[in-house]
């Protein structure tokens, strides 16, 4: 029989493609059901390993991916919601979450792959309900995950004709580090390892490949899928590569572990299939349920150790951004609202410091187009945001104590005060927005235009800074300076708008140029604005 390799070819990645797919919009499906709180439930329930393992493998079955997950922990080490700790915990959790795609695709449904994207479409096409389009979603990416492996695997069985692809196989089942090396490599280019362990329980069943061959690629797979976060870690704060590396350590030492193991644990598998009669999809799915759950429980008591490891490989000091309040001890609610006040303005102060960073970032940003200021700048942002939910609840509490009338005076000073520091997060994330908007248009800005930025971007900065000091101290003189340097941003907002445009008359700039510009400095303006509010709270708390 010949073998025709284009059909083959194209079946087989049409098939993958198909597959990606669907494991993608699945997951999303799951995630919006979810209410798209991911990060929350990563944030809250991490508070020590074996939580981090439960939080990890419950969103890996959301999001039907041990990389997006892993992707996910290192951003929230790299912001400092989460240390490394917690995180080695989630990662732990995530390889054992990534077994549920397995376990689903040695159900073989495939033959009702097609009615059941058929029902996933009419449920997201002819109904308007989000719960009911975000559960059409999950059927349709639930079909296609079956309809593609069905095509990977008609693309792949004339492979037992192909002398090269049985020569393969036997040389893996002599020698089960080649089988290891393939698995990686496979999975480091499809970037799933679901996809590929797809296809290995796809050969299995085809008997293309021994239980002896499969094994080590399934080893494989699972250190291959770790390249994700290594990607997401490349350029980030040592924390977060610290926390990538953790992902490569685990998979690595069991690999070891189970290359060591490797004749018992086959004979175990091989007990397994024969005892509960499994098919060999599903032999291939309890072989890596059982890989990962088993690394999981032996690695788990020796996190101390996994954290010491990487600390020592990537070694230096990180500077993660505290998301977390540092301030709010509920217990000083009920004994002493007057220091829970004072902790709530130490708290606002951080927010405050926060913003001042983020407006440093952003004109760096515009200054360089430099994309490691935009992502410091966000990260800012994120956190001025978590900080406004967590002294505002903090606040609320405290309001329903008996306070005096000073410090209930000070209590709104400090909503206001936490109101206007937020606002001040949005606006320089919308100078953010511009110049990424300035990026991706290619949009050229004036040397005039720039220096006139900076000119306005430092006193915005300075006025921020002396409002900040300002309600720290209690200082009135210098409150009633910030009053007069937004007279100035006022003043230079005004003259700096008429000027642009007669550069924009004089076609020195173009239209779109002049966009930016303007929302540029409209933003700077009302960062003023709030900067004066909160000088004010300081004059009126004086008089």
């Amino acid at each position: 029989m010949e073998v025709n390799v284009q059909e083959m070819l194209f079946s087989f990645l049409g098939g993958l493609g198909i597959f990606l797919f669907g494991i993608k919009y699945m997951g999303d499906g799951l995630q919006k059901s979810a209410g798209d709180r991911l990060r929350d439930i990563l944030d809250r329930f991490t508070s020590n390993p074996v939580m981090g393992v439960l939080a990890g493998m419950f969103v890996t079955i959301l999001i039907q991916s041990s990389s997006g997950t892993t992707a996910l922990t290192v951003g929230l080490v790299a912001a400092g919601f989460m240390n490394l700790r917690q995180a080695i915990g989630v990662i732990m959790g995530a390889n054992i979450g990534t077994t549920v795609t397995a376990f689903i695709i040695g159900i073989k449904i495939g033959d009702y792959a097609l009615p059941i994207i058929a029902v996933g479409a009419i449920l997201l096409f002819f109904f308007k309900h989000k719960k009911v389009q975000h559960f059409g979603q999950i059927v349709f990416g639930f079909g296609a995950l079956f309809y593609g492996l069905d095509l990977m695997s008609n693309g792949m069985k004339p492979l037992r004709e192909v002398q090269a692809f049985t020569d393969l196989t036997m040389e893996m089942s002599s020698n089960p580090i080649l089988g290891v090396v393939i698995g990686v490599l496979f999975t480091v280019i499809v970037q799933s390892s679901s996809a590929t362990i797809g296809i290995l329980q796809g050969l299995f069943g085809d008997g293309l490949v021994t239980l002896q061959a499969a094994l080590p690629v399934l080893f494989g797979d699972n250190i291959g899928t770790t390249i994700t976060a290594v990607l997401a870690a490349i350029g980030t704060s040592v924390a977060a590569r610290r926390a990538a590396a953790t992902h490569v350590l685990f998979n690595l030492i069991g690999t070891f572990i189970f290359m060591v193991l490797l004749r018992p644990f086959t004979a175990l598998i091989q007990l397994l299939q024969g005892s509960l009669n499994l098919n060999p999809e599903m032999t291939i799915a309890f072989a890596h349920g059982i890989f990962n759950v088993t690394n999981t429980l032996i690695q788990l008591p020796f996190v101390a150790v996994l954290a010491y490891i990487v600390t020592k490989l990537i070694p230096g000091q990180d500077s993660v951004i505290e998301y977390k309040a540092q301030h709010l001890d509920p217990i000083f609610i009920e004994q002493s609202p007057s220091i829970a006040i004072g902790q709530a303005k130490e708290e606002v102060l951080r927010m405050g410091k926060f913003a001042v960073q983020g407006l440093e970032e952003t004109n760096l940003y515009l200054k360089t187009k430099n994309a490691k200021h935009s992502g410091t700048a966000y990260q800012l942002e994120d956190a001025i945001n978590n900080l406004d939910r967590k002294i505002t609840d903090y606040l609320v509490l405290l309001s329903t104590s008996s306070l005096s009338n000073q410090e209930s005076k000070e209590h709104g000073n400090l909503m206001d005060t936490v109101r206007d520091i937020e606002r001040m997060g949005d606006h320089f994330e919308n100078i953010l927005e511009l110049v990424e908007y300035q990026l991706a248009n290619k949009v050229k800005m004036t040397d005039t235009a720039m220096d006139d930025l900076e000119e306005m971007f430092t006193l915005t900065i300075s006025t921020v800074r002396n409002a900040l000091q300002a309600f720290d101290q209690n200082d009135k003189s210098l409150a009633e300076k910030v009053v007069k340097k937004e007279e100035e941003i006022d003043k230079m907002e005004r003259s700096l708008r008429k000027q642009h445009i007669l550069r924009i008359n004089e076609g020195a700039c173009s239209g779109q140029a002049g966009i930016v510009f303007v929302d540029i400095v409209s933003n700077l303006e009302r960062i003023g604005d709030h900067a004066v509010n909160i000088a004010d709270y300081v004059l009126e708390d004086r008089d």
